[in-house]
């Protein structure tokens, strides 16, 4: 399920960025498929292709090198990736709340009915609640979980391990690079998908 996309000069959004023209919607360059190396190729003379500690830690290298530019009223819902992620933000900060996947129990499943955006019958999963504002009455099994809040700075990366649930804001304008390396799908991979199950059978889902 993707958000909408838009085409446009890189100079019309940061004129929109920058306030110097007026568009309606939230804007944010944050296409998730290396979209750095794909389609802005001007910029890769300005950074490594990879984190050198990173890759030698991981075996790999990264599978997908992302940019990310926006506004503050960007905000990411709750979501987990099945990547390595290193973050790394270059200018403005980002606000992390995360939870790990031990977590998964406290945490809040439903689906939306992809036949009403896209004209399939797929459902496809996502988490109703806003961890900044959670509905207990709701979701009261959210109290038993423990987020960590954390803010990166300009000059400043954040190792986000696979399967870690993460809502994100940033200032305005913000500039970030993350470098995605495919998780191993080992005893970990297997942990989460039985602690998955289990809560799903027990909630009835």
């Amino acid at each position: 399920l993707m958000p909408e996309e838009r085409r446009m000069a890189f100079e019309d959004f940061l004129d929109v960025i920058e306030g110097r023209k007026a568009r309606a919607g939230v804007f944010y360059i944050q296409k998730q498929c290396s979209n750095l190396t794909d389609e802005f190729p001007q910029l890769l003379p300005d950074l490594d292709s990879h984190i050198p500690w990173m890759s030698e830690a991981l075996g790999k290298k990264p599978d997908a090198v992302n940019f990310w530019l926006g506004e503050a009223a960007a905000v990411t819902s709750l979501h987990k990736d099945h990547y390595e992620n290193l973050y790394c933000v270059i200018s403005g900060e980002k606000h992390f709340l995360l939870l790990p996947p031990t977590d998964r129990p406290f945490i809040p499943y439903d689906t939306v009915d992809k036949l009403q955006l896209l004209c399939t019958s797929r459902q496809v999963p996502w988490i109703p609640l806003d961890p900044l504002d959670p509905d207990l009455s709701r979701y009261p099994e959210y109290s038993c979980a423990r987020p960590v809040q954390c803010t990166v700075r300009a000059g400043e990366m954040l190792y986000l391990p696979s399967l870690w649930f993460h809502h994100v804001q940033q200032s305005h304008s913000c500039i970030a690079v993350n470098f995605w390396y495919d998780m191993e799908y080992d005893i970990k991979y297997n942990y989460f998908q039985f602690l998955d199950s289990v809560t799903k059978a027990a909630s009835g889902v």
